[in-house]
């Protein structure tokens, strides 16, 4: 059969002039193709207008997947017990020949890849409608834009695209998008009960070589929402050829006390390290993905999302307002694995509000109480429960496409090391913090002895579809057309004292960030220590009253950024074996970096003593051995 006839024999008149509009034989040979493999009995094209988004939306709710609750806007899904988040196991990387992506990234022969998930997918959509979108990664009409079409079987999936991400229909005219667009083939699988059944044959496989990503048997978002986690292991492999940065990025604007400038930064952390909650503490542009480009000398960046898939526990008033209030009022938004009763969601950590003893969640009928087979407990909401929504909507949206990027912040958690805020010496000192970023594996870990700490580069380890050493080479000749590169900064939000107690509140990064802005605009001086300049104390004294009306003490100050000198080696020797134990060459500069700090902190200790206060410091020289751009 001809491409045109595989299109007439599933798309109806309307879908198929939709298709046919764009004039794009590329594509129509891809959707052709998918036919052909996954046998839907029809296909659905959605242009992205407001007929076509309603359509998407409305099926979601007839065929099960959404269910409406009361506010208007508001739906529910369910994935699976099983299916309630990203499957690093069957997440796989398909290469060619002998291309090894290192030890830490799952890769299979790409061959050997395509036939496994042709056995899994093939006739996948047999009695189902196939559904075609199309976005576009960052902002229409800039260089920023990258063309994406979802093809899936889920309405479900359809919906939340359509919410995360710009449409692209447009970019799909003609010539536009017959190379380089990003293609995503999705089917939830057999269903029972309205979820994926066969999670046993879950398959998430990433085709670098044609880009395309194959999803199989999960509702997932993260596995499922190609435009997302899983476009953006493509964009990282495109951004190392073309010279430019795809980050695990937030985007945050700080407008100036004096009101006359907004300064942009962005921020990457590990899961459950502070991400979202920094994005919010100011004017948030982006939380979860961004470009960088250079222009001119300068540093540009974009969100590559219009939306927020947001972890909802502990989701309330006081921690977090922007979100909470725009969950609780109507507009579109779909909530996932979440307790409903008679319409109303609750979640975990809510703030005071009575959780009723018994409704449905991902569980099916839950009751307080109820375990597993596993014999755990089951909580009111999953503890990655999500909720699906537009940033428009937040009261501190700032809705400015493509910023002037001044500042990056890396973050990580770890209860003994490194001080709460610290502005490195330049792009590569930076680049070596970002890509040594550490953090330990869960909460319920901080602080207790022998936890395992886990390098995590730019809170990018997870997507990295290139080797690390080719990610960091990346990184490093990006510094170098800069006339101005960002200053980078490193937080660290989860230092304990030796009882067990946080030093810091949840607010003090509030202050940390104003800090940040405040160094990038000149406003305030900084002392130099061996790993990077901190704040004075007078300075925090200011902002503390300022941003948060809190007296803040020297005692304070002192135990939050008293230098650990084993504890600083410690890191580093850590560091140093990781980036020993890639197979790809990591640049020489990281070296270069590990060795002066290394030398330093020991000039420091036998200077100082193993545990030195930020006093200490007043009259530290700047060690050149780091100031040097490259």
């Amino acid at each position: 059969m001809t491409v045109d006839n595989i299109l007439k024999s599933r798309l109806d008149g309307g879908s198929l002039k939709k298709l046919l509009a764009l004039d794009n034989a590329n594509l129509n040979e891809l959707i052709a193709d998918a036919i052909l493999r996954f046998q839907p009995a029809s296909v659905f094209v959605s242009t992205g207008s407001a007929e076509d988004l309603y359509h998407v939306r409305a099926q979601a709710i007839r065929r099960g997947e959404e269910k409406p609750l009361n506010l208007q806007g508001h739906t529910i899904h369910y994935d699976g017990y099983e299916d309630q988040g990203r499957d690093p196991q069957n997440t796989r990387f398909l290469v060619s020949g002998n291309i090894s992506l290192g030890p830490g990234l799952n890769s299979m022969e790409r061959q050997e890849g395509i036939r496994e998930i042709n056995e899994v997918m093939n006739g996948i959509m047999v009695g189902k409608e196939m559904v075609v979108s199309f976005y576009t990664l960052g902002p229409l009409g800039t260089e920023f834009a990258i063309p994406c079409v979802q093809i899936t079987d889920s309405y479900y999936v359809a919906h939340s695209e359509d919410i995360l991400y710009r449409q692209g229909y447009k970019l799909f005219e003609g010539e536009t998008a017959k190379e380089g667009f990003f293609a995503f083939f999705h089917s939830a699988g057999a269903l029972k009960n309205g979820v994926s059944c066969d999670v046993d044959l879950r398959r998430i496989f990433v085709d670098l070589e044609k880009n395309f990503v194959y999803s199989a048997n999960t509702q997932y978002a993260g596995n499922t929402v190609a435009a997302k986690k899983l476009a953006h292991r493509l964009a990282i492999m495109r951004a190392a050829r073309e010279d430019w940065l795809s980050e695990h990025f937030l985007i945050t604007g700080v407008q100036s006390y004096e009101g006359d400038k907004t300064t942009y930064m962005a921020g990457a952390f590990p899961s459950w390290c502070g991400k979202t909650s920094t994005s919010m503490l100011f004017n948030v542009v982006g939380d979860d993905l961004a470009h960088v480009r250079k222009k001119n000398g300068k540093a540009y960046a974009a969100n590559v999302e219009k939306g927020m898939f947001g972890v909802i526990k502990d989701v309330n008033p006081k921690d977090d307002p922007y979100i909470h209030e725009i969950l609780v009022n109507p507009g579109e938004i779909i909530f996932s694995n979440i307790l409903d009763v008679d319409g109303r969601p609750y979640w975990q950590g809510m703030g005071q509000v009575d959780v009723p003893l018994k409704g449905q969640n991902h569980c099916g009928i839950w009751w307080k109480g109820k375990k597993d087979d596993n014999g755990k407990l089951i909580p009111v909401s999953h503890d990655n429960a999500r909720f699906c929504v537009s940033i428009e909507g937040l009261n501190n949206y700032d809705a400015k496409q493509v910023v002037d990027l001044e500042g990056i912040i890396y973050g990580g958690r770890s209860s003994k090391r490194p001080v709460p805020v610290s502005e490195l010496y330049g792009w590569v000192h930076g680049v070596f913090y970002g890509a040594s970023i550490e953090s330990e594996p869960t909460a319920a870990t901080v602080g207790g002895g022998g936890s395992k700490m886990v390098i995590n580069p730019m809170a990018n380890k997870e997507f990295v579809s290139i080797p690390i050493g080719k990610y960091l080479e990346n990184y490093v000749r990006f510094g170098r057309d800069l006339k101005h590169p960002p200053k980078i900064f490193y937080v660290n939000y989860f230092l304990r004292d030796e009882s067990g107690d946080f030093t810091n509140t949840k607010m003090d990064k509030k202050v940390w960030i104003r800090w940040m802005e405040r160094r990038i605009t000149g406003k305030v001086d900084a002392y130099a220590t061996p790993t990077g300049f901190i704040p004075k104390y007078e300075d925090l004294v200011r902002l503390f009253e300022k941003e948060l009306d809190t007296n803040y003490s020297k005692e304070d100050y002192e135990l939050q950024f008293m230098f650990s000198m084993p504890q600083l080696l410690d890191k580093l020797d850590i560091a140093d074996k990781y980036f020993r134990g890639e197979t790809s060459a990591v640049p020489k500069e990281i070296f270069e970096v590990i060795d002066s700090q290394r030398k330093l902190l020991i000039e420091a200790q036998e200077h100082y003593g193993e545990k030195i206060s930020p006093f200490r410091f007043e009259d530290y020289k700047i060690p050149e051995a780091l100031t040097k751009p490259f």
